[in-house]
């Protein structure tokens, strides 16, 4: 399982790599020859996305290692970790973009008139929205099926170049069909993109961090682990309950009350039962640790 996560995960990654370099050259030589510094800034966004792709990579094979003597509870917390960093990237993404756009209306607002784009920079926009589309989907299924988050912010990295396309496809286009004042729309969209981008970037990044500063699970979470615990026969009340995540694992730490009647074997067998079912509900990389304590 452990193994087909990374593959799978490496294989989207490495084709969304692929995709970014591409695009990348196609940006840029289509900006350069179709006279639009926005298609040239897009192109540069294309290869911060490589960043990111470069920092999937790393931490998600990192964070695939088990347990070592460095590490007891495994090595998840790596991808969170990267999660966090791809996070960042794309509210810096954003930040760049609302920028950069606000400069741009302040110019047009102030007389000066941008460059009015060739259909070359129109074919690459177009071709960078589908293409990106695709790649986002592709990688947040794969981020989806195997519970990556780190995964999942990386499409939206590749996303969130689509969308910065939408916005030079709407600007290259509303100048050649509008006339050279509309390329204002460009900067305008951008804008308007970027606040999305961060938002996005927030909503991904902020449970990262708090996994990162080893956060309790959800209160509804920890609620169905106590059911399930109480639910196990020779239970009798489950207390001093602990929980945080490492990467894809769930840690679960609490203590049991069993009938102090039960011999040192019984009592065991309980704990066993009960770390089975948490581990049952929660996937097998669950680390469930279960105090036995005896009901006087």
């Amino acid at each position: 399982m452990k193994e087909n996560r990374e593959k799978a995960i490496r294989r989207v990654t490495v084709l969304g790599a692929a995709v970014n370099t591409m695009l990348t050259a196609i940006k840029i030589l289509a900006g350069i020859f179709g006279r639009s510094a926005a298609m040239v800034a897009d192109g540069v966004h294309s290869l911060s996305d490589l960043l990111s792709d470069f920092v999937v990579l790393v931490f998600t094979h990192i964070s695939s290692k088990g347990r070592d003597k460095g590490h007891s509870f495994g090595h998840g917390k790596f991808e969170t970790l990267a999660t966090s960093l791809v996070s960042l990237l794309l509210i810096v993404v954003g930040a760049k973009m609302m920028a950069s756009g606000i400069e741009s209306i302040i110019a047009v607002f102030s007389g000066e008139v941008l460059p009015r784009p060739g259909y070359i920079a129109l074919a690459a926009a177009l071709i960078s929205i589908v293409a990106k589309e695709i790649i986002y989907r592709m990688t947040a299924k794969v981020g989806e099926d195997y519970g990556s988050q780190v995964v999942i912010a990386n499409a939206w990295h590749h996303r969130s170049d689509a969308l910065s396309s939408i916005g030079s496809l709407l600007g290259i286009g509303g100048a050649i069909v509008l006339g050279e004042k509309w390329t204002v729309l460009d900067p305008i969209v951008s804008c308007c993109i970027s606040v999305a981008i961060i938002i996005v970037a927030l909503k991904i990044g902020m449970p990262a961090l708090s996994e990162l500063l080893d956060a309790s699970l959800p209160e509804a979470v920890e609620a169905e682990i106590v059911r399930i615990a109480e639910s196990v026969d020779g239970v009798m009340d489950i207390h001093d309950l602990k929980t945080r995540k490492n990467g894809v694992s769930v840690i679960i730490e609490a203590h049991i009350l069993v009938d102090a009647s039960l011999s040192i074997v019984e009592a065991h067998d309980v704990s066993s039962r009960v770390e089975d079912a948490l581990t049952a509900r929660f996937g097998p990389e669950t680390q469930v640790s279960i105090h036995v304590e005896p009901k006087l």
